[in-house]
């Protein structure tokens, strides 16, 4: 595997651990920049917006630039917001750092994707998503509990300073890594954008995005609200919170790695397989939130399988978007941070509806039940079409006369 992957793997560690690291900072936010917590909240929001949003339009307002230089221009963007950010003492200014550094880290996302798979042969591009996507993972195993625990004892600026001065070796590293002399990594010309778009609307990859979102969404509707399920349903102390946490991410190291081993010989059984035992896993999570220490065993095994189906997934979409070099990763990006927005917001939902702390979980389940009859549909209705396409034992007896 060329070091360039592992490099992209450690800049998305940074970006990641941006992404996340909120969730155990907003109280300090509130309380230093005289907001309401909701409105600390809202900070969340506006970067799973920016994602969103950003991951298309990035890739199409870069889809004709070298790819180192795209790159560095999204990290250098996405260092400058965070310094921006640790300093500034307006929360107007703050929230729109936190929408601008999403914009950046979705092309970063985009590029990298796209950029990894393509240095690599076939046999291991699923490996080569894998470790993109792997640094996400390792973000919540370290970077996450990291950055709380530097919000906790030297205020919540200082975690953004510590992502700042993360994100610099990462450039570093891509200036060195990444080809860059002329004509090295410009690729062949980009396809027009009316094809990608084409191919990416298209029958095939639709459905899989799709899956993809609601897989997302699952994941996420649960993760965000784990710290109360926990403490008000499980009964464990705030102290395993973190615990719960690196564990979760721990299953999803492990999940990204195996799912690149595996992914590109057979990408279908692995996904048919991991959205089925996650539709389990969730409904099994549900069920068992009042005994502890069943509770915080499932909760790797799910990490595990989520982001294991998710990796799945991407090298999926990678290997059907042929014909959409440049904005197969976005869309990818796009349909995984669609599910981590509508995810939470379907959870809160729930919660609010009085359904209780398990209420989220079983959101999750249903989710995965969504997800897995999108993909039985469509399996049918490609079995369907083949079927079409097939000439009949009549029809072959009377080509056979001819």
């Amino acid at each position: 595997m060329p070091i360039a992957v592992y490099v992209l793997g450690l800049a998305v560690f940074a970006q990641g651990t941006s992404e996340f690291m909120l969730s155990g900072l907003v109280s300090g936010i509130a309380a230093d920049l005289d907001v309401p917590l909701s409105a600390a909240g809202l900070l969340t929001s506006a970067f799973a917006v920016g994602m969103v949003v950003g991951a298309p339009l990035m890739a199409l307002s870069s889809r004709t630039w070298p790819r180192r230089r795209a790159l560095l221009l999204f990290l250098a963007v996405f260092v400058a917001v965070h310094v921006v950010g640790a300093l500034t003492p307006s929360y107007g200014v703050l929230l729109a750092t936190r929408f601008v550094g999403a914009l950046a880290n979705a092309g970063f996302w985009a590029v990298a994707l796209t950029t990894a798979v393509s240095m690599v042969p076939d046999r291991l591009k699923g490996r080569a998503t894998a470790v993109v996507v792997g640094g996400v993972t390792i973000a919540c195993v370290v970077g996450v509990p990291a950055g709380a625990l530097l919000g906790e004892r030297w205020g919540w600026r200082s975690a953004f300073w510590a992502v700042a001065i993360v994100s610099l070796p990462a450039v570093l590293a891509v200036l060195r890594s990444i080809p860059g002399g002329r004509g090295t990594d410009t690729g062949p010309a980009p396809a027009p954008v009316r094809d990608e778009l084409r191919a990416l609307t298209g029958p095939r990859l639709r459905p899989v995005l799709l899956t993809m979102a609601l897989v997302q969404g699952a994941t996420f509707c649960t993760f965000s609200y784990l710290e109360p399920l926990l403490t008000r349903e499980t009964g464990l102390g705030a102290g395993w919170v973190p615990v719960s946490l690196a564990l979760f991410g721990a299953g999803s190291f492990a999940g990204v790695t195996v799912a690149g081993r595996f992914a590109d010989a057979r990408p279908v059984a692995v996904v048919a397989t991991g959205m089925t035992a996650l539709a389990l896993g969730w409904a099994a999570l549900a069920l068992a939130a009042g005994r502890p220490a069943l509770a915080l065993a499932l909760i790797p095994l799910l990490g595990m399988l989520a982001f294991g189906t998710g990796t799945a997934l991407i090298t999926r979409v990678l290997g059907l978007a042929s014909g959409a070099p440049t904005l197969a990763g976005a869309f990818s990006t796009t349909a995984f941070n669609l599910g981590a927005t509508v995810g939470p917001w379907a959870g809160g939902l729930a919660l609010d509806a009085g359904f209780g702390y398990r209420a989220p979980v079983w959101v999750s389940a249903l989710l995965m039940v969504l997800a897995l009859l999108v993909a039985a549909t469509t399996a049918k209705g490609r079995r369907s079409r083949a079927g079409e396409r097939r000439p009949s034992a009549v029809q072959r007896s009377a080509r056979g006369r001819l």
